[in-house]
Formats: C-alpha cells, structure tokens, sequence
C-alpha cells in the first residue's frame, strides 16, 4: 500500500490532479453567490420650507407697454431631500417670474412661474395667479407744485412763492395712469419755527384728483425746492406829530415827509392791530427851515419797519431876525449805529428780532456850537447777554456817549432769540446773528 502510494505521489499528473482539485475546494469556502455585496438606495429624509419675500421678474415688451398688479414678492414653499431644500434655501438661486411676452393690452389673470430649481424639489408658489393691467406707455410733462406745511413759519412770519428747479418733469406710465394725474407735488418736509429762507431737496409724487399716489416713473425723483421765509408785513400812513414848543418869534409853517407810508412787519395780529406808525418832531428845536432824519417809532409787537429813518423838511416863518440865535436847539440823528454784545456765552449765538440786523438810531439835540462838537464816534450802543439763557429775550440798550450830550435811542430795548450755536451750511449769519 505504500508503494502503490508513491508511486502515485511521484506520478506529476496525478499531483496536478490534486491541486487542482485543492484549488477548487478553497475557491468553494470563500466565494458564496448568495452573500454578494451591493450598494442599496435608501431615500434621503424628505422636509418642506417656505421661504417668504422672493422677487417676482416680469417679462414684457418694455418700450411699449407698462404692466402693473404684478407682485414685488410672493412666498415660496420648497418640498424635497433636505440637502437639496438647504442648499436651495440659503442661495435662491431659482427666479419666480411672470411671463408676459405674448400679453395684450387689458386685464387678465396670469400663473406664476418658477425655474432653475432642484429637478429633486417641487415648488408652491402664494399667489400662484395674479390679476395684472397691461396698458400702453406714454410720456408727458406736468407743472411741479410745492406741497410745505405753513404752520412750521415761526410767529410773525409768512412763506413766499416756491421756487423749484426745474420747474417740469417728464412722467412715464400707463396710459390711463398718466391721464388720471391731476397733480405732480413735491412734498418739503422741514422743522418747525421758520424763520429765515430755506432750500433743500423734495421728493416728487404723481397724484390722482382723490390724492392717490399713482404708480408712474418719474424722470426727475428729486427737484430743488427753495421758499422764502420773511417777517409778515402791510404798508400803514406815517403820522407827523409835533413835540413841544416852537421858539418865540417861530412859527411852524408845514412839515413835510419824503416819504408817506412805511412797510411794517411782525405777527398778523399785531399787525391787523396797527393802523399807522408815527415820527416825532421836537419842534422847541426849530428856528429855520431845516432837514431832519427821523426815526420811525413802531408800536411794540412790530418787528421792523421799512424804511427806519424818514426825512422831515419844515419850514418856518420868523417874526423877526431876532428870532435866529444860536441859543436856538438843533437836533442831529446818527443812524446804524451797531450794538455790540457782551457777556455772551461762547457756546450761544445771539440774534436780533428789533431791531433788524443789531443796528439802531442816536438823536442828538443841542445848540449849534455843541452840534458842531458831536460825531458818530462819540456814542457807542451795547447790550449785556450775561446769564441770559436760550430763548426770546427783551434787554435795555445801553449808550455811552458826551456827558452833557442830550440824546434818545430809536430803539431803547432789544428783541432778541439766543439759541447754541450750530453749522449754518456755510452760510452767513443773517438777521443780525453774532
């Protein structure tokens, strides 16, 4: 038995056969047909989001035609695999749209339209329909008018006539939409309590005649808007009344004005209350036919009157030569005469309400000889701020001025406003603002 075993062993046939045979039974224990590997498909997990505020793009002829009833945004409500939703969520990358290109003019009822969207999404669209208004484009120009509210004009002043520029604008839009207009404003928005000219950009509106803001283009979105702000004001008579006692020998024949009316301003019932205005003619100065420059005296409330100074001309009769001596008072009237400011706060601006402009009249009287002897620069007119706080304010003109001078202010007290100091746009101060 073991020979016949060798033998077999050393036959290499035989030993072929048995690897062989080895071969096929170790293939046998590792590959099994019936535990074969595969990848399997398990759906993702499906979610909806929606998404609110997406822009809706109209498509139409836009030379020709103008479309309105379409929405700015509508809400869009995305179903799908949660990768796909997130990534379509945080880029919106797909456009929602209404497609007009075939659209006549008219109404009509038009479905909204979504694309560039996930093949992996469905989409909701709300509103999914919209009635639009399709309508011929036109072109005209209309006049411009300033819409300002006059209760921001301080007391005592009145808005003037608007200038704007430019004065036309061209509108575009719907045919029905342009012929139903009635009005094109632009609306001044500002402050309250007025009181000087102002000019600034407005914003420029369509209007229908129930003052419906309509949906057109505006060529010009903005215009210039400037409005004069000034001191209410009426003309009133100036009255002539004599002070004192002529001279012996003198008699006062006429006094004669180079001017008969005055323009006076301030609030409107102050000056509804105002029927004239007076200069006074200290006539105990008289002896010959002389000029003077008067001041206009305003009743209290009036903010300034125009002119300030008048010239009275009066003749005179004289009983004898005598009557002209150099005993005889003159007078002298040194107008403009500025009135510095002491005491204010750096950190405050004064300005003046009356008189305008921090400026005011001397009336001097004395004798020839002591008239010769007094100039402008004899008197100096100040006003003391110290302490005083924001607000309107009435403070005493003070004058100094030669000791044995006899004089009278225009003006004795001052009107003022002090408010903190702001950027005035690189404007110049006016109505007598330090």
């Amino acid at each position: 038995m073991d020979k016949w075993l060798d033998k077999l062993i050393d036959n290499r046939n035989f030993m072929k056969l048995v690897a062989l045979v080895m071969a096929l039974l170790l293939f046998g224990s590792i590959y099994d047909s019936n535990n074969e590997t595969n990848d399997i498909n398990i759906p993702g997990e499906q979610d909806k989001e929606t998404i609110a505020d997406i822009p809706v793009k109209s498509y139409f002829d836009t030379d020709n035609l103008v479309v309105s009833g379409v929405p700015e945004t509508v809400k869009v409500t995305l179903k799908g695999p949660k990768p796909n939703l997130q990534n379509a969520k945080a880029q919106k990358d797909f456009e929602v749209y209404a497609d007009l290109s075939q659209a006549k003019v008219g109404r009509q009822r038009v479905q909204l339209q979504i694309r560039n969207l996930s093949d992996k999404l469905s989409a909701e669209i709300d509103p999914e329909y919209v009635n639009v208004t399709v309508q011929e484009k036109v072109s005209k120009e209309f006049n411009v008018e300033v819409e300002f509210n006059k209760k921001m004009v301080a007391e005592g002043y009145e808005a003037g006539p608007a200038i704007v520029k430019p004065g036309r604008v061209k509108v575009t839009g719907g045919k029905s939409d342009i012929e139903s207009i009635s009005y094109v404003k632009a609306i001044v928005e500002t402050g309250g309590n007025l009181n000087s000219t102002f000019d600034k950009s407005a914003p420029v509106f369509a209007f229908d005649k129930y003052f419906k803001k309509l949906n057109v283009t505006i060529e010009q979105e903005t215009v210039r808007v400037t409005i004069p702000i000034k001191l209410a004001n009426k003309k009133v008579p100036i009255e002539v009344v004599e002070k004192g006692t002529p001279p012996d020998g003198v008699t006062i024949d006429s006094i004669t004005l180079d001017t008969k009316e005055v323009k006076i301003s301030g609030s409107e019932e102050v000056l509804n209350a105002t029927e004239k205005v007076r200069i006074e003619v200290d006539v105990s100065t008289i002896g010959r036919n002389t000029e003077l420059d008067l001041p206009i005296i305003i009743p209290e409330g009036i903010k300034e009157s125009e002119p300030k100074m008048v010239k009275a001309a009066v003749k005179v009769t004289l009983d004898s030569e005598e009557a002209i001596t150099t005993n005889v008072a003159e007078t002298k009237t040194f107008s403009d005469l500025p009135i510095s400011i002491t005491g204010l706060s750096e950190e405050l601006s004064l300005t003046f309400q009356n008189p305008p402009g921090g400026k005011t009249s001397v009336t001097v009287k004395g004798t020839n000889e002591e008239m010769e002897k007094i100039t402008e620069s004899d008197f100096q007119l100040s006003l003391n701020a110290a302490n005083l706080k924001e607000g309107e304010h009435e403070v005493q003109i003070q004058v100094t001025g030669p000791e044995n001078a006899n004089w009278s202010l225009a003006n004795e007290k001052a009107r003022i406003i002090i408010q903190a100091k702001q950027l005035n746009n690189g404007q110049a101060p006016e109505n007598g603002t330090r």
